[in-house]
């Protein structure tokens, strides 16, 4: 079955009692059983509802994996998978990653004993140095936020093979459209579903893939013990948004194309961070891993100007400044002070993230007037 062909069923089965076409809203807390020896398979929401059953066959499809999990946000689908470890383990992740993750990372976990490697994983040469015997996970985001760098996933998931190493991949600026990261070998994907999946800046979800039974059994027990999980209403609406994934990921693909190049033009314009460059680092393994380059791109203005840039973001008129990416309307960001406010200012500047970075997310408006905003903007600072 064809990526459009899924994104639209998927999952969803006409519901038995009416014919609805849509997955009904189970909206219950509890299910009435039959006799203590005798149930229908659900019995406390926490632990399973039909709706959200229904969305996690949905997105393990698209993923072409066999067991999907869906939580109550990004962070906590990440936070079931640091609690597969034990104190004393290791985990090797990137020096350029979203800032909720670097704050999770640092700041809950670290306490507990587990000890996180922030390296730079755009060359895979680099894990060896700090593999050992405690590495008990490699997290891999790629591309990065909000330098969109690219991680080599095949070559990361072939030097820890055979060396009991989880490979999780936070798969969330490419989503299932653009990249398949079970395919490529790893044994988790993580998305925040409130970005592309969701697609209408309405929900707060996350979402886990895998293919192994006993890492879906292990992850399925600290969803219902831990309690992150998301309500059906959510999970309505985005088995709703599931439906035009592909064709917003086309529309996300072809403006950021569009915005990329008029940016790399522009002659206030510094540096401008898209994979679909041939001079971006790493081009060659996203072309490879990637169907397309996605909507997500960063930017400097060329005298990195601080103040110049922040008034750039307060004169955009389509684009709004707001935190979040991945929904149907453009939106304008600034990492240092909004999403990755939680690294520390040495930390951020070491890895190329200064504090004149603008990002965007670009939405699927019509590209005319997108420049246009982008136009009179950069006119004016």
């Amino acid at each position: 079955m064809k990526f459009g062909t899924k994104a639209v069923h998927a999952g969803v089965e006409p519901d038995p009692s009416t014919g609805a076409i849509m997955t009904p809203i189970y909206q219950t807390s509890t299910y009435v059983q039959e006799s203590p020896a005798k149930h229908k398979g659900y019995a406390y929401a926490r632990g399973a509802n039909p709706t959200r059953n229904s969305l996690q066959k949905s997105i393990a499809a698209l993923e072409n994996g066999k067991f999907g999990i869906c939580f109550s946000s990004g962070m906590g689908a990440t936070d079931a998978v640091i609690k597969l470890l034990n104190p004393g383990d290791e985990v090797i992740t990137s020096n350029d990653l979203y800032g909720g993750s670097y704050r999770m990372f640092k700041r809950v976990f670290e306490k507990y004993g587990i000890k996180f490697h922030f390296i730079d994983l755009t060359k895979t040469s680099n894990i060896e140095p700090v593999l050992n015997n405690k590495t008990k996970l490699l997290w891999l985001e790629t591309p990065t936020n909000p330098l969109m760098n690219i991680v080599d996933i095949a070559a990361c998931v072939d030097l820890v093979k055979g060396k009991n190493i989880t490979v999780a991949v936070d798969n969330t600026f490419a989503s299932p459209y653009l990249q398949n990261p079970l395919a490529l070998g790893a044994d988790i994907v993580m998305h925040s579903v409130t970005k592309y999946l969701g697609g209408h800046s309405d929900v707060i979800m996350g979402a886990l893939v895998m293919n192994d039974e006993k890492l879906y059994q292990d992850l399925s027990f600290i969803m219902n013990s831990c309690g992150a999980v998301p309500g059906p209403q959510d999970s309505f609406l985005v088995l709703r948004g599931i439906k035009t994934l592909h064709l917003r990921m086309e529309r996300h693909c072809f403006n950021g194309r569009k915005i990329a190049e008029y940016l790399k033009s522009h002659p206030k314009v510094g540096r401008v961070y898209w994979p679909g460059f041939a001079d971006h680092p790493n081009h060659a393994i996203a072309k490879k891993q990637m169907k397309d380059f996605g909507g997500m791109l960063s930017f400097t203005l060329k005298d990195d100007n601080m103040e110049k840039a922040t008034l750039l973001m307060e004169r955009v008129e389509l684009f709004s400044l707001a935190e979040s990416l991945g929904g149907v309307e453009s939106l304008i960001n600034h990492p240092a002070s909004m999403t990755h406010a939680s690294i520390p200012k040495e930390e951020r500047v070491k890895n190329g993230l200064v504090d004149s970075l603008i990002r965007l997310s670009i939405g699927v408006e019509d590209i005319e007037d997108l420049l246009q905003d982008l136009e009179q903007a950069l006119g004016k600072v």
